[in-house]
C-alpha cells in the first residue's frame, strides 16, 4: 500500500518534450555498506528458504490432510500462496543486490514488479478480512457454519479478492507509469516501490499521489472495518459463553489470525503515521523488508506453533514416519 507524502522532481527537465524517456532503472539496494552486504545476503537467503519451505509446506499439508479440509484452512492455504509469491517477487532481487554494487531493471520489468507487489499486497489484506469473517461465522453461527461458508461462497470470495486486487494493481501501476520519466533513473530502494519511483517523474505528481492515497486508504479502512466488526461480534459471543473451556477454545481458533493481523497492520500503521521529518528513506526500506520479506516467513510459523489442528496434522504426517 502507498499513502505517504511523495516528492516529485518537476524541475528535472526544462520541458518534458526535450527529454528522452527512461528505458531502464538502477536500484540502489538496501545499503551501501559493503561489509554488511555479505551478512545480509546470508540472512535473506535463510529467510527466503524458510519462507518457501514454510508456506509451500503449509499448502501441501492443508491439501493432503482431511482434518484441514475446512473453509478456514482453505483461506489459509491462499494466504500462504500469497506470502510465497510476495516474497519471491522481490527477495531474490534483494539478495542479488546484496552481492552487486547496483542492479539494473528494465522499464517493463519495473512495471511488472510494482504490479505484482501491489496485487499480492492487496490480496493479503483482503484475505485477512475474509478470514476474520470466517471466524465470525464459525463462532457466532456454528450450526450454520458449513452452510454459510459453502464451496460456492468461498470461490466467489476468492474470485472477488483477486479481481479487486488485480484491478487496484492495474489502476495504480497504470497511473504511476503513465507519467514521463526522463531525468534520473536511479531508484533509491531495493525494488520498484511507488514513492521512490514517483520521485523520478519529470512532471507534477500531485494528482497521482491523491489517487494512490485514496485507493490505499479505501483498501485499508475497508479491510480493517470488516476485521474489527467481526471480532467485536466474536468478543460479545465469547463473553456470553458460560463455559471457560468453550471460551478458551473459541479464542484459540482466533489467536493465530489475530497475531498475523497485528503484525501486518501494525507495520503499515507505523510506516504511514510517522511525521514526514522522521519518515526517512532508510526507515522506509527497513519497514518494507519487514512487510515483504520477514512477515511472509513468520505467517506459517505462527499458524504452525499456535494452532492445535496444524500441530496435530504435522505430527501425524511427519513424526509418525520417523523410525521408533
Amino acid at each position: 500500500m502507498a499513502g505517504q507524502s511523495l516528492l516529485n522532481h518537476s524541475d528535472t527537465c526544462a520541458t518534458v518534450e526535450n527529454c528522452t524517456q527512461v528505458t531502464w532503472f538502477l536500484l540502489q539496494g538496501l545499503t551501501e555498506q559493503r561489509g554488511l552486504k555479505g551478512t545480509l545476503f546470508v540472512l535473506f537467503l535463510f529467510v527466503y528458504s524458510i519462507t518457501l519451505v514454510g508456506n509451500l509446506g503449509m499448502i501441501i499439508l492443508i491439501h493432503t490432510e482431511p482434518q484441514l479440509h475446512t473453509p478456514m484452512y482453505f483461506f489459509l492455504s491462499l494466504l500462504s500462496f500469497t506470502d510465497a509469491s510476495l516474497s519471491t517477487t522481490n527477495t531474490p532481487r534483494l539478495m542479488e543486490n546484496c552481492i552487486t554494487s547496483g542492479q539494473s531493471i528494465s522499464f517493463a520489468g519495473c512495471v511488472v514488479q510494482m504490479a505484482l507487489m501491489l496485487l499480492q499486497g492487496t490480496a493479503e489484506f483482503l484475505l485477512l478480512a475474509i478470514m476474520a469473517y470466517d471466524r465470525f461465522v464459525a463462532i457466532c453461527h456454528p450450526l450454520l457454519y458449513h452452510t454459510i461458508m459453502s464451496h460456492r461462497l468461498r470461490v466467489q470470495l476468492v474470485a472477488a479478492t483477486y479481481t479487486a486486487s488485480a484491478a487496484s494493481s492495474a489502476l495504480l501501476t497504470g497511473y504511476v507509469f503513465k507519467l514521463p520519466y526522463c531525468g534520473s533513473n536511479v531508484i533509491n530502494h531495493y525494488f520498484c516501490d511507488i514513492p521512490p519511483v514517483l520521485q523520478l517523474a519529470c512532471t507534477d505528481t500531485a494528482e497521482v499521489e491523491t489517487i494512490i492515497s485514496s485507493s490505499s486508504a479505501l483498501i485499508f479502512f475497508f479491510t480493517i472495518t470488516i476485521i474489527l466488526v467481526s471480532y467485536a461480534y466474536i468478543l460479545v459471543t465469547v463473553c456470553r459463553m458460560h463455559s471457560l473451556e468453550a471460551q478458551s477454545k473459541a479464542l484459540s481458533t482466533c489467536a493465530s489470525h489475530l497475531t498475523v493481523i497485528c503484525l501486518l497492520y501494525g507495520t503499515v500503521i507505523f510506516m504511514y503515521t510517522q511525521p514526514s521529518s522522521r519518515n526517512s528513506v532508510g526507515q522506509n526500506k527497513v519497514v518494507s523488508v519487514l512487510y515483504s520479506v520477514i512477515i511472509p516467513m513468520l505467517n506459517p510459523l505462527i499458524y504452525s506453533l499456535r494452532n492445535k489442528d496444524v500441530k496435530s496434522a504435522l505430527k501425524r504426517r511427519y513424526l509418525s514416519k520417523l523410525p521408533s
